[in-house]
């Protein structure tokens, strides 16, 4: 009842049901963006795409938003956030025309790669955005309700962009010119949203307030203190010894991770459908993004029972080790079925690792430093995963199937599984002992 109750408070606040609809019409449109990029990259016919231009599309999703994540801060806390969202928004409307024609003519990959990265650089100021202006549209005590809707919430938007433009795209085709309307289409959520900002909230309104505001400080001196305030970060983390550990092993399981994702992409895409058949394909990607979903909520659910039961250090063996002989039973003969439930196990590993690291840092790390702490395991956490898929591509045949590929990756789990078991002896996950000796 205290949670419905909650629910219902955050509702009745117009703001923040205005500053929902800014998030959900901005998100429905990444999704439409998003699948007309995928789209003329992984199934567009017309398109003889390599498992390296693959990893380098996924790329240009991924980095900018994690190495621009720290800075986005040094504007939002000097421009008004509600010019953010409606300037921010026009831009996006602005470079999806160009980026959607390249796509649609079927331009070489890196012009149109240059305008979906700016795209999707600028995407990171409105979700920083939006959650520095939910303090100012909702009550202290309903915030942490409010910060839970909004992002499950744009998450859905999200994946409805994604299914409605994969629906669009049965309904018109499989050329570059169709999915380039399917990119076009977001030009309509940009500038919904863009205009939705601007009629609903006042140029203060949404923040930064005169204790937010850092306008008298340069723009390039906040730059250098952000990097110098990360570099502070990892110093510190460097003497809490069981989060580090922690941390690396993540990046590590990332890493391979990342060559596994390129590996089942090319596998479903070309291997089992020999690239004639991108319905098919589709199909078994979809069904490899559902079981990998579930994976995750179902490694959510059982990392706090078993953590506690068995200890955070016993989980993280168990769950290494299990990631490897998952590997190599499900991932090793090169079945659908078998794939899709060697991501399930695999999705629940990487879930429970990062619930633990989360904790780690959290019980470790003094307050004072853990939001920079977080920021740099957020961007290490991305760019391993996307360094693997690079090395996959490298090191993959274009089909995607490699028994010794695989082998390998199992029994890189079941060393980092051995590894960990050795440096974390005195260093627990959560090692309350070795950080507070150092204080």
């Amino acid at each position: 009842m205290r949670t419905e109750g909650h629910l219902r408070a955050v509702f009745r606040e117009s703001g923040f049901r205005r500053l929902l609809a800014v998030r959900l019409t901005s998100q429905v449109a990444d999704g439409f963006f998003q699948a007309g990029l995928a789209g003329t990259l992984l199934f567009n016919p017309n398109n003889q795409t390599t498992a390296m231009a693959v990893a380098a599309g996924f790329a240009l999703l991924v980095v900018p938003y994690s190495v621009l994540g720290p800075y986005v801060g040094v504007f939002l806390d000097r421009w008004s956030r509600r010019n953010i969202l409606f300037k921010a928004n026009l831009v996006r409307a602005a470079l999806v025309v160009p980026t959607a024609l390249l796509i649609g003519f079927g331009a070489d990959l890196w012009l149109y790669a240059t305008g979906a990265l700016l795209i999707i650089a600028v995407n990171r100021f409105i979700l920083a955005g939006l959650s520095a202006a939910q303090p100012h549209v909702v009550t202290r005590e309903n915030l942490v309700t409010a910060n839970s809707i909004g992002p499950t919430l744009g998450t859905a938007a999200y994946t409805i962009g994604i299914g409605s433009a994969a629906g669009i795209r049965l309904l018109i085709g499989d050329t570059s010119a169709d999915y380039g309307t399917i990119s076009m289409i977001a030009i309509v959520g940009y500038l919904c949203a863009a205009f939705i900002a601007r009629a609903s909230f006042g140029v203060e309104t949404l923040g930064p307030d005169a204790s937010e505001r850092h306008a008298d400080r340069s723009i390039v001196a906040e730059i250098g203190r952000t990097t110098r305030g990360m570099v502070d970060g990892v110093r510190h983390l460097v003497d809490r010894r069981g989060a580090a550990y922690l941390m690396i092993v993540q990046g590590i399981y990332r890493f391979l991770y990342g060559v596994l994702t390129i590996a089942t992409l090319q596998l479903f895409r070309v291997y089992f459908e020999a690239g004639d058949h991108s319905e098919k394909a589709i199909g078994g990607l979809a069904a490899v993004f559902v079981a990998g979903s579930i994976g995750g909520l179902i490694g959510a659910l059982i990392t706090p029972r078993l953590t506690r039961a068995f200890g955070p250090r016993m989980w993280v063996l168990v769950v290494l080790c299990g990631v490897g002989a998952d590997i190599i039973v499900f991932g090793s003969p090169f079945l659908q079925i078998l794939l899709i439930v060697a991501t399930l196990v695999l999705n629940i590993g990487s879930q429970s690792l990062k619930i633990v690291l989360d904790t780690s840092i959290q019980i470790a790390c003094d307050d004072e430093f853990r939001g920079r702490v977080f920021s740099f395991n957020d961007t290490a956490f991305n760019v391993c995963w996307v360094l693997g898929q690079l090395a996959g591509a490298l090191v993959l045949p274009d089909n995607g199937k490699s028994l010794a590929v695989i082998v390998a990756i199992a029994l890189g789990y079941l060393l980092l599984a051995g590894g960990y078991a050795l440096a974390s002896r005195r260093h627990t996950p959560y090692d309350r002992p070795s950080w507070t000796t150092t204080q």
